[in-house]
């Protein structure tokens, strides 16, 4: 032990019962912290590359059409400077890329790790998104590749988060191509989904756990927010992720493969297929 503060507060029995198969709540100690200044996320809104920062209108659906999504006519180093006054979004992502970003995400994720490895081993791909919001503004319905930490730093947010096991609002099909064709993150919504959602409240030291492609939506109270998404990728959902793109190749040959987790062992089959195909795809990218 170093004798350095935790920068997380997390109950270790709740994260191995519940870590990528239901939300929990955390708490952390990051707010305040400089990295999260308005003048330090300028500089690294301007030191990240143009397709490291998202930026749009925050006044949008909840069920939002990607293709349609209305701009400020604002620049990215504008919009951060007038996140208070204009109803704007947006996300600086890979803030790993900066060296002093980088170490608070291993920082913070290492002490995920700790309790983590007994149920979810193989922490890899660490990354971090810090997202700004203007006050009043939604986060379309969406889902995500990773596991995730949303650390609430400044201002409050109302977070609606689904059962990521209801196919009744997203399907095994769509589940599929989500991880075999990477399209955009949101996804359709009907109001009767509401009916089905954990709503969680987060203020400034709250955290909640997002398990991988947990559909959720977000609505920013009425001070500007700054969040900071801690994410990862373990062996199991790096090998659910390569059966459902299994799956997905499968139905675009007409098949209609068994949903994954029905069969432990077909999936261990079309895991090693999936594998074997992306070895060969790199080799002849390579050659």
């Amino acid at each position: 032990m170093t004798g350095r503060p935790e920068l997380l507060e997390i109950d270790g029995d709740v994260l191995r019962r519940s870590l990528d198969r239901e939300p929990f709540r955390i708490r952390h100690r990051l707010s305040g912290h400089p990295l999260f200044a308005v003048e330090r996320l300028l500089r690294l809104c301007r030191d990240l590359p143009e397709e490291c920062v998202e930026y749009n209108a925050g006044d949008v659906a909840v069920g939002q059409d990607a293709a349609l999504t209305p701009r400020t006519g604002l620049s990215a180093e504008e919009t951060v400077r007038r996140i208070a006054e204009q109803q704007s979004w947006m996300v600086l992502k890979y803030v790993e890329r900066d060296p002093e970003y980088r170490a608070l995400l291993h920082a913070c994720l290492d002490e995920v790790r700790r309790h983590s490895e007994a149920v979810a081993p193989g922490m890899d791909r660490r990354e971090g998104f810090v997202f700004l919001s203007s006050p009043g503004s939604v986060t379309p319905f969406h889902m995500d590749p990773e596991l995730n930490f949303l650390l609430q730093v400044a201002g409050k947010k109302r977070m609606r988060l689904f059962d990521n096991a209801d196919r009744g609002i997203v399907s095994e099909a769509e589940l599929d191509r989500f991880h075999a064709d990477h399209p955009h993150r949101n996804l359709p919504f009907r109001e009767e989904f509401d009916a089905r959602a954990r709503v969680h409240d987060l203020a400034p030291g709250d955290g909640v756990h997002v398990p991988v492609t947990t559909p959720h939506w977000v609505e920013v109270g009425d001070e500007v927010s700054v969040s900071f998404s801690i994410t990862f990728r373990s062996d199991v959902s790096e090998r659910r992720a390569g059966v459902h793109a299994w799956n997905a190749a499968l139905r675009r040959r007409g098949w209609r493969p068994r949903a994954v987790g029905a069969s432990p062992r077909l999936d261990d089959a079309k895991y090693l297929a999936w594998r074997a195909r992306r070895r060969l795809v790199g080799m002849l990218r390579r050659g």
